[in-house]
């Protein structure tokens, strides 16, 4: 079944699509840094342009469509400017595409800000679009923790499904064991550190694929909050830069001295680190065979961390399956 795919980044959601029995046999996004890791690991060409830019003629007939629209405006983390962004606009660029190709199901996927109290009107407005348009259309708050990923991530989720089904998309119950950072990442060894002013390190001195972590200061953001989890609880979510990038667990939890303060422990029997970039990868459930391409290592995590974790989206993808 043919699937069109949309601000595709690395190819996350793309990948738990392909492992549930999907074909993607079209690839959109405009951001230089995805095109050459989407490309090398999916075999497929990436169309370069704005999804603004785009026409229902420009994409080939497919039974859906899959993607996570930027997420910046509706994070609670974010200036909230939502629909008055423009990067909060593209939703309709992507309604606008489903309109004029009618697949019969399509997901959207962004951040449980798109949900609060600021933007429930503009939500409210979103999804009556879809149904507009001819899809009945279910919503729900995922953690991807619940879904084989050893993450706590919470992203809202839209599935619609075209009219002419005469069904309503019901999401996966959840899956336990929960995983752990154990499980993702105990037995890789030490990574290295970035090359000078965190360029990647040539290839050829890894040992395994972007095996590497940022180096530098932590900013009075960082040190807010505590960033180590323990082995045997899952991480932190990935966020998509490597300042902000999860400690790894091999240091003691940071210790509050006041309110949004905390410190280093002195007493941690290892050091502080970044997760490298294949931890991070690890954690998204990305295998070790996806390699990722840059010269920044901060957009490998960029790439990483704006991804939905595979198993997660291949659990929704077998959900869907069903459903056709």
């Amino acid at each position: 079944m043919r699937v069109a795919s949309f601000f595709s980044g690395a190819g996350g959601l793309d990948l738990g699509f392909e492992n549930a029995g999907f074909e993607i046999v079209y690839a959109n996004d405009n951001w230089k840094g995805c095109w050459e890791t989407y490309e090398k690991n999916h075999h497929l060409k990436v169309d370069r342009r704005s999804i603004e830019d785009v026409k229902g003629e420009d994409i080939p007939n497919v039974v859906g469509f899959i993607g996570g629209p930027p997420c910046q405006s509706w994070s609670l983390a974010g200036a909230m400017k939502g629909i008055k962004d423009s990067r909060g606009q593209l939703l309709y660029d992507y309604v606008r595409l489903i309109e004029s190709k009618e697949p019969k199901f399509f997901l959207a996927e962004n951040v449980p800000g798109m949900v609060c109290k600021t933007h429930l009107d503009e939500f409210e407005k979103f999804k009556e679009a879809l149904k507009d348009i001819g899809y009945n259309v279910s919503f729900q708050v995922l953690n991807a923790n619940d879904y084989e990923v050893p993450q706590d991530r919470k992203r809202v989720f839209l599935v619609g499904l075209h009219e002419s089904l005469n069904k309503e998309f019901q999401f996966p119950e959840p899956i336990t064991p929960k995983l752990t950072l154990k499980d993702a990442i105990g037995d890789l060894s030490e990574p290295l550190p970035a090359y000078g002013k965190n360029k990647a390190n040539p290839f050829s001195k890894l040992d395994i694929p972007n095996h590497e972590y940022m180096t530098g200061d932590f900013s009075t953001i960082y040190m807010s909050r505590n960033r180590v989890r323990k082995w045997d609880e899952p991480s932190f979510t990935i966020q998509a830069g490597g300042r902000h990038a999860p400690c790894h667990p091999q240091a003691n939890p940071m210790i509050k001295v006041e309110k949004d303060k905390r410190i280093f422990d002195p007493e941690s029997p290892n050091p502080y680190r970044r997760l490298s970039v294949r931890e991070c990868a690890r954690i998204q459930t990305f295998p070790d065979d996806f390699i990722f391409y840059y010269k920044s290592i901060n957009d490998g995590y960029k790439m990483i961390g704006n991804a939905v974790p595979v198993k997660l989206a291949e659990n929704i993808a077998i959900q869907i399956k069903k459903v056709l």
